[in-house]
């Protein structure tokens, strides 16, 4: 397949890169940076014909705009769930009274999303929800009680989109709606953060109690479809952005190597040759399946091929310091026990790569049922 960026997106690349040389810098906080983007028009290109108030893209310039966003060193993004997750699946299976009151904000930047699927207990099995959510007398508005745990950005979101168990006795994914929950309720959602092994806190448990959900994504009952809809564009989209993160996260640790000497050793230097082809292989599947490809396996290929690799690399990462790696950045003290340097912080967190996003596990599991055809893996109720 041949699949390059040609001259006509030339233009698009340097407008891109411009924008983002001049205005990068001065990002102060995250919601500010958001508005910015929106402001610019630079969220949630190519959202169809009606627009929603952000500028029309190609496929094609989405990606151009993705590598730029990356290479550009910009601060990280925290509108990236509503806009690549809830926004595609909006699209696809929401009415258009939704489509108009929840795309423009997360177009302009003013409100962010945080996704509420995994549960205490269910692991990546996504159809073992426990949380319920029972119908009110007014017919329209629902009563959201449960946990959700892992929940990205759950302190700065002012809206979750929650798979809840709305059939009493459903089991497995019958009887799951999708639900679009205020997180602005006081006494009816709590959100505790959970402090990783990084020391820092990007996950959090999230506590429904008896919280207001009027917003209901695909039918009552029919929250199973549109969760495994939104999964693809999680697992699919802006792969090839990430890739470009991960380049320069390989490039460091190639210098790092030549600079400590570990280079010269043939065990090493085999693993560096070997990380830099799967990346290239990567991006190569990566634009093979961009689009889509009516593969069903794809989004699982493509997240046990990135997550894999990346958790090779953070080993590599510290495996070429040699015994410096040990050592902190910055002396031990009482106010702040230990600190990471950036190596050490890969190592880390990449340690979760096979696990969130679905573990590797899960994703050989749908590989196998449904590309494969084996038989379907024994469940039990919930």
């Amino acid at each position: 397949m041949d699949f390059d960026f040609g001259p006509e997106h030339d233009a698009f690349r340097s407008e891109a890169r411009d924008w983002l040389a001049s205005h990068a810098s001065g990002a102060a906080d995250r919601r500010t940076w958001e508005r910015t983007l929106g402001a610019a028009g630079w969220i949630g290109l190519g959202w169809g014909e009606d627009g929603y108030g952000n500028r029309r893209a190609t496929l094609t310039q989405q990606v151009v705009w993705a590598e730029e966003y990356a290479r550009s060193g910009a601060p990280p993004r925290s509108g990236h769930i509503g806009e690549n997750l809830l926004a595609p699946t909006l699209l696809a299976h929401g009415t258009d009274e939704q489509k108009a009151r929840f795309l423009p904000p997360i177009a302009a930047g003013a409100e962010f999303w945080c996704q509420g699927y995994s549960e205490p207990g269910a692991g990546s099995d996504l159809a073992g929800v426990r949380t319920a959510a029972v119908r009110e007398p007014d017919g329209r508005t629902y009563r959201v009680t449960g946990q959700k745990i892992w929940t990205s950005l759950a302190r700065e979101a002012d809206w979750c989109f929650v798979l809840a168990r709305t059939e009493p006795g459903s089991v497995r994914h019958h009887g799951l709606t999708f639900l679009l929950v205020p997180m602005d309720q006081p006494g009816r959602i709590e959100v505790r953060p959970i402090r990783q092994m990084t020391g820092t806190s990007d996950f959090n448990e999230v506590f429904f109690d008896g919280a207001h959900a009027e917003h209901v994504v695909g039918g009552e009952g029919d929250g199973w479809r549109v969760a495994m809809s939104l999964l693809g564009f999680e697992r699919g989209v802006s792969t090839l952005a990430q890739q470009i993160g991960f380049a320069e996260e390989l490039g460091a640790v190639v210098r790092t190597a030549v600079e400590s000497g570990a280079v010269h050793d043939p065990v090493v230097r085999e693993r560096l040759v070997r990380q830099w082809a799967e990346l290239r292989t990567m991006r190569w599947n990566a634009l093979r399946t961009l689009g889509g490809c009516g593969d069903a396996g794809a989004p699982s290929v493509a997240k046990l091929l990135w997550a894999g690799w990346h958790q090779r690399l953070g080993e590599l990462a510290v495996l070429v310091r040699g015994a410096a790696a040990g050592v902190g950045p910055v002396d031990w003290s009482a106010s702040a026990p230990y600190e990471l340097d950036a190596a050490q912080h890969l190592f880390l967190f990449s340690r979760a790569d096979t696990i969130y996003g679905g573990s590797d596990q899960i994703q050989r599991t749908i590989i196998a049922e449904r590309v494969l055809g084996l038989p379907r893996e024994p469940k039990g109720a919930v």
